[in-house]
C-alpha cells in the first residue's frame, strides 16, 4: 500500500509540475506580447505631448498645403491669361466662345453705316493730325535740345501708333459674327501692350483715339451684318417675283385653257342646236342630250375662267401650307408658308426636290384672298417657336398638331388638319433597314455554323 500511494504521490507531482511549466510558458507568451505592445509606444512618455506634438506636424503639413495651393492658383491664373491671350489670336471655331454680340448701332441701312464708318475714320484722322491721337506729359530734352526732344518724342509716337494700327487694321479685317468679342479683346490688348511700350518716354495712345478704333470695329461688323441681311431679303424678293412669276402664269394659262375650252363648247352647242331643228326620233334624242352635256360643260368652262379672272385680279389670294418631314427634321417640326399657285401641290412638291432626303407630307391647305396676311398671323403665334430664332424667314416651328390645330381654331378657319403623317418613303427606308440589319445577323449565324465542326467529326 505504501508503495501505490508512493507512485501515486510521483504521478501527482509530475502532472502539477506539468501544469506549472504549460501556465509558466503561456504567461511567458503573454508577457512577451504586452512587452512588445509597449516596446511600440516606448517613446509616448506622457499623451498630452504626444498629442501636441502630433497637432504640430499636422500643422506644418497645413501650412504646406496652403503653400502648395496658393502656388497652384498663381500659375493657374497665369496659365488662364496665357491661355487668353492665345484665344485672341486663334482662328479655330472650337476655341471661341459665343456671346450674344449687343448691337450699338440701330441704322436702317448700309448706306448709313457707311456714312457712319466714314465719319469714325475722319476723326481718327484728325486726331492723327491734330497730333491728340498720342499724348506725352514730358517734355524730353535731347543733347540739351528741347526740339530735338519734341522730334523724337513726336517719331516714337507715330511708331506706337503706327503699330497700333496695325493690330486695329488686322482685327477688323478678320472680324466675324462668331469673334467680335474676341477682336475687340485684341485691340484693348495691343493698346495696353504698345502703351506699356511707351511708358518709357511717358508717351500713351489715348483713349479716345481707342475708343475711335473701337467704333470702327463695331461698325464694320454691323455694316456686315446688315449687308447679310439685305441680300437674304433680296433673295426672298426675287424668291417671292419668281413664284408670283410662276403663279401668274399658271393663272394666264388656266384662263387661257378656260376661254379656249368654253369656245369650243360654244361651237359644239350652236352646232347641234343647228342639228336639232333637222332630227326626228331617236336622233332628236341623242341630239337633246348631247346638248344638254356641252351646255354642263360650258357652264365649268366658264366658271373655271371667271375663277382664273378673280385669282388674277386678286393679287394677295393664296393658300397657306402646313406640312412636315418627319425623316428630314423629325416629327415635331412644321414648316408653315404660302403660295399664289392655283395648283399649291406643285410649290409643295419643289420643297421636297433634292435639298431634302422625303417627300413633305401635308396635314393642311387653307384658301384665302389675303395670305400673306394669314400667314403672318399663324407665323406670329409660333413667334418663340421657330426653330431658326436669326434667320426669320425661315418657315420651320417646333409645335404640335394640336397646337397647330388649336390656333386654326382660335383664327375661325374652316379646314381639319390631318393629324397622320403618312412619310411612305420614310417608313419604307425603315423597315427595308430593319430588314438588312435581321439579313446581316441571320448571315453570321450561317457563316459561324458552316464553320464549327461537327460532333461526329470531333
Amino acid at each position: 500500500m505504501t508503495i501505490l500511494t508512493q507512485i501515486w504521490a510521483g504521478s501527482l507531482f509530475i502532472v502539477v509540475i506539468a501544469i506549472l511549466v504549460i501556465l509558466l510558458a503561456k504567461k511567458t507568451k503573454t508577457n512577451e506580447k504586452i512587452k512588445k505592445s509597449l516596446n511600440k509606444y516606448k517613446n509616448i512618455i506622457d499623451i498630452d505631448s504626444e498629442v501636441s506634438k502630433r497637432k504640430a506636424d499636422l500643422n506644418i503639413l497645413v501650412s504646406k498645403y496652403s503653400d502648395i495651393n496658393q502656388d497652384y492658383l498663381k500659375h493657374k491664373a497665369i496659365y488662364e491669361n496665357l491661355r487668353k491671350e492665345v484665344s485672341l489670336l486663334e482662328e479655330n471655331l472650337e476655341n471661341i466662345s459665343y456671346g450674344l454680340y449687343k448691337p450699338h448701332y440701330d441704322y436702317k441701312t448700309s448706306t448709313e453705316f457707311k456714312q457712319k464708318l466714314e465719319e469714325i475714320i475722319d476723326r481718327q484722322k484728325q486726331a492723327i493730325r491734330n497730333e491728340t491721337a498720342t499724348y506725352c506729359h514730358l517734355k524730353w530734352k535731347v543733347i540739351g535740345s528741347e526740339a530735338e526732344g519734341a522730334k523724337m518724342t513726336k517719331n516714337y509716337s507715330k511708331l506706337m501708333l503706327r503699330a497700333f494700327n496695325g493690330e486695329c487694321d488686322s482685327a477688323i479685317a478678320k472680324v466675324r459674327w462668331n469673334n467680335i468679342g474676341n477682336m475687340e479683346a485684341r485691340i484693348q490688348k495691343a493698346y495696353e501692350a504698345i502703351n506699356k511700350l511707351g511708358s518709357t518716354l511717358s508717351i500713351m495712345i489715348t483713349t479716345d483715339y481707342r475708343d475711335l478704333k473701337l467704333q470702327e470695329l463695331r461698325l464694320e461688323f454691323e455694316l456686315q451684318e446688315k449687308l447679310y441681311q439685305e441680300k437674304e431679303e433680296q433673295r426672298k424678293i426675287r424668291e417671292q417675283m419668281r413664284e408670283e412669276e410662276k403663279a401668274q402664269r399658271e393663272i394666264e394659262k388656266a384662263r387661257k385653257e378656260a376661254e379656249d375650252e368654253e369656245e369650243r363648247n360654244e361651237k359644239a352647242l350652236q352646232k347641234a342646236k343647228a342639228e336639232i331643228e333637222k332630227a326626228k326620233g331617236e336622233e332628236l334624242e341623242q341630239l337633246t342630250e348631247k346638248i344638254k352635256i356641252l351646255e354642263e360643260n360650258l357652264k365649268k368652262a366658264q366658271e373655271l375662267k371667271r375663277r382664273a379672272i378673280s385669282r388674277a385680279q386678286i393679287t394677295k389670294s393664296g393658300h397657306i401650307y402646313i406640312i412636315s418631314n418627319i425623316g428630314s427634321f423629325g416629327d415635331t417640326v412644321y414648316k408653315i408658308g404660302m403660295t399664289r399657285r392655283l395648283e399649291p401641290m406643285d410649290r409643295i412638291d419643289e420643297l421636297g426636290d433634292a435639298s431634302v432626303p422625303f417627300d413633305f407630307d401635308v396635314h393642311g391647305l387653307i384658301y384665302s384672298e389675303n395670305a400673306p396676311e394669314l400667314e403672318t398671323m399663324i407665323q406670329k403665334k409660333l413667334d418663340s417657336k421657330r426653330v431658326n430664332l436669326v434667320n426669320r424667314r425661315a418657315e420651320f416651328f417646333n409645335t404640335t398638331i394640336d397646337e397647330l390645330e388649336a390656333i386654326v381654331k382660335e383664327l375661325n378657319l374652316n379646314i381639319q388638319l390631318t393629324k397622320m403623317a403618312e412619310a411612305k418613303e420614310y417608313r419604307e427606308t425603315l423597315s427595308l433597314k430593319k430588314a438588312q440589319s435581321l439579313g446581316t445577323q441571320n448571315t453570321e449565324k450561317e457563316i459561324k455554323k458552316d464553320t464549327e465542326f461537327p460532333e461526329t467529326l470531333i
